[in-house]
């Protein structure tokens, strides 16, 4: 059985501001957790501080996902999210390694809502890194509630470049059910990742 599409990426949004809705929350950190683990390794951190970084990120998002829901001007929710992980990632960089904070000490993160826009090609390497978690969600997705022969004829032919002909032989199936199992998962695959993509 083919799971019911999720939620639209800007309904899914709106549910964030219920810390208690547990299937919003996973599909969130599922999609946007490896973006944000990413993000924090390429600005210099160790693994297990990228680890920290994200959850650090999510707690700020649960935190103001309803301030930035009320805003106005709002802007994109890729953008808000990036900006927050790069802040995080490079405060967790710079952090001191030892110490306290007293007096007179660093007065710790700005605002998440008076927080500089990243550049357009940092935003422009998110969006893109984003569409492939979109892509590995469906996938995900799609190859759970398929036959194993249906999934392995579409990841024969479109992913490793496998000739119909070569992969019927393998599989033990016609070039005709080849065609078929591969434009059904792929035609899945799009629909997910279309009402993943609604406009934020």
């Amino acid at each position: 059985m083919i799971p019911s599409p999720p939620e639209t990426r800007a309904s899914l949004i709106v549910r964030l501001r219920d810390a208690a809705d547990v299937v919003a929350w996973d599909e969130f950190v599922s999609v946007y957790g490896p973006l944000v683990y990413r993000l924090a390794l390429r600005q210099g951190l160790q693994s297990a501080d990228a680890d920290d970084v994200v959850q650090q990120v999510f707690a700020a998002v649960a935190q103001s996902v309803h301030h930035w829901l009320e805003r106005p001007d709002r802007g994109r929710f890729r953008g808000w999210l990036l900006t927050i992980s790069r802040n995080i990632a490079i405060k967790t960089l710079t952090r001191r390694p030892c110490g306290g904070i007293g007096f007179g000490g660093d007065p710790g993160p700005a605002p998440l809502s008076e927080l500089a826009e990243p550049s357009p090609d940092v935003c422009g390497q998110f969006d893109i890194e984003y569409r492939r978690e979109v892509y590995r969600w469906a996938a995900e997705q799609v190859r759970a509630s398929v036959a194993p022969k249906t999934w392995n004829a579409f990841q024969l032919t479109h992913i490793e470049g496998v000739s119909i002909a070569d992969a019927a032989a393998r599989l033990n199936l016609s070039a005709g059910n080849v065609y078929i199992a591969r434009s059904r998962v792929i035609s899945r695959l799009r629909e997910l990742a279309r009402q993943f993509e609604v406009s934020e």
